[in-house]
Formats: C-alpha cells, structure tokens, sequence
C-alpha cells in the first residue's frame, strides 16, 4: 500500500466516522483499511482517530491531515484528468434549497450521473445556508444574495417574492390593492428558517429585512402557518387564503390559472439563483464539470429567468 493510498483511508474514515463506512466508499476490506490507518499513524507518529465505542472521531492532527490529503487528491486528480482525460471519479457533495433541490437540483444531478458512470453524489437538501467548508461540501445553489465572502459565484438567474391567491378565494373576498390590505385578509405565512410573520415589500425589501429595516413593511396575523412552502401553496389553492412564495415556486400555478399573481406594483427586487464554491485554487475536475452542467441546466429554465 502507497502512502497515497493511506492518506485515502484516512480522508475515508474521517468522513464517514468508521472503519466499516471507509471500507465499503474505498471498496476495500475492513482489516486492510484498519491496516491502512494504523501505518499512517505509525508513520506519522501520531494517533490521529480517536476509537470511541460508536464512532470514530478524528484528533486535531487527523483532521489537519486528512484536509492535506483531500487536497492533495484533488490535485492529484487534476493532474491526472488534464493529462490523460480520464473518466470523472469520486463522490460530489452537493446542498440546495429544499424546493429549488426537489424541483430542479435533483434533476441536474440526475442527469449528470448519467454523463459521469465513475461519479457519486450526496444531496443535502436544506433551507439553512449550510457552511460549505465546515459541512465539507464541493458546490451550494444559493437563492438571494451571498453574505460570505469566501465564495466564488455564478449567476444563473433570477427569482422574485409573489404574493399569490386563488380566483376562487379573490372571487369571495376581492383582491387586495396594496400591501396593508392585506392586513382584512387570511394570509399564510411559509415560516421556513424564520417564524417571523412580517412580509416587506418595495426596493430594498430584502437588505431590509436582514437589518431590519428599509422596504415597506407589513406586520401579518396570519390564519395558517406551516413550515413548508409546498403545503402552503396547497392551501392557497384550496382556496384558504393569500400567501408569499419565491416565482419558480409558483410559476406552474400561475401559468395554469390556479393562481393570480397580486401587488405585482409593490414587489422587492429580484433574488439572484447562483451556483457557489469555495475559493481558493483551482477547483477539481468533478467540481468544475458539475458546475458547467448545472449553469447550464438551471440557464434553460424558464422559471428562474425573471422578466418582472
């Protein structure tokens, strides 16, 4: 066994927190990845996994070594990729918003798995901006606009804020005219990462909001709340009331006449959709090839390409 290959073990243990995980991602027997770990320490030096009785838990010296090791792979397969054109290989760790990912992530993965037989994917679905470095993810689809620094972006399209309802619904109770109308109607609010029931509309509406201020701003009481935007979106079109989605979310609604788009007037700016890594260096072959494909998914549909 090569050092290269011992410094694969250890990136395998640590990340998936046991000898049996690291044997099946490496395809390999559990005794030669326990084999494997335990020259590197001697080698080394150093204990760098601490065997605890459920899990495996690296040191400060493991996790030191094993982010080496994961750039050295990367390098390593650059290197390899640029020179022969080889097949793309390894796993791909992938984040997105819950209902962009269902919708549209999912598919784009998909499909590239079936351009790249040597490639895995993990998919991590989530409304919470999960820290790329942290979390030890390759690429985020990021909807709004992007607070960290350390990123590098590409833009794909653009979404906005709709206020939407059914026609039987404004048929009964009329069609409100401005934001604080809303206020004599049963709205539903999607709580999602925040329980606040506040929507802000106008220009700087969304900077607002995360100060606190700016945009116009309306206090709701609303009749429903529900943690997911796919439930609320089926109780306004039962009929229950007005609610607020992103527009690919209710593109499908509105183009069917299930839905009306209200307030259009007094909309917030547009949401960029961008596809980020992390900066710093040259980004591997099966990270760059994903990226290409998304933008290039994401670009064609029609519900993120934003007209207003």
């Amino acid at each position: 066994m090569d050092r290269i290959d011992e410094l694969e073990i250890l990136v395998a243990v640590v990340e998936t927190g046991s000898l049996a995980g690291a044997a099946r991602r490496l395809g390999r027997s559990a005794p030669a990845v326990t084999r494997g770990l335990a020259a590197l320490e001697r080698r080394v030096g150093l204990r760098l996994v601490e065997r605890t009785t459920r899990r495996l838990a690296p040191t400060e010296a493991g996790r030191e070594l094993a982010d080496q090791g994961r750039r050295l792979a990367s390098e390593y397969e650059g290197a390899i990729s640029a020179a022969s054109s080889a097949p793309l290989r390894g796993l791909l760790r992938i984040t997105a918003p819950l209902a962009f990912g269902r919708r549209h992530v999912t598919a784009a993965v998909a499909s590239f798995l079936d351009l790249h037989p040597g490639i895995d994917v993990e998919l991590n679905l989530h409304d919470r901006n999960l820290d790329l470095i942290e979390e030890r993810l390759h690429i985020a689809v990021r909807i709004g606009r992007l607070s960290d620094s350390g990123l590098v972006a590409r833009r794909v399209g653009s979404v906005r804020r709709v206020v939407v309802a059914a026609p039987d619904y404004l048929a009964r109770r009329g069609s409100p005219q401005a934001p604080e109308d809303l206020l004599g109607h049963d709205t539903i609010v999607a709580t999602g990462v925040t329980t606040v029931s506040e929507w802000r509309f106008g220009p700087g509406a969304d900077i607002g909001a995360a100060l606190g201020k700016g945009g116009r701003s309306v206090r709701l009481a609303p009749r429903l709340r529900v943690n997911d935007v796919d439930a609320a979106l089926q109780a306004v079109r039962a009929g229950r009331g007005i609610a607020r989605a992103l527009s690919y979310q209710a593109a499908e609604d509105l183009a069917a006449g299930r839905m009306v788009r209200l307030l259009r007037a007094f909309e917030p700016d547009p949401l960029p959709v961008q596809v980020v890594v992390p900066s710093g260096g040259a980004l591997p072959p099966k990270v760059r090839a994903f990226l290409d494909h998304a933008v290039r998914c994401f670009e064609a549909l029609p519900e993120i390409q934003d007209e207003g």
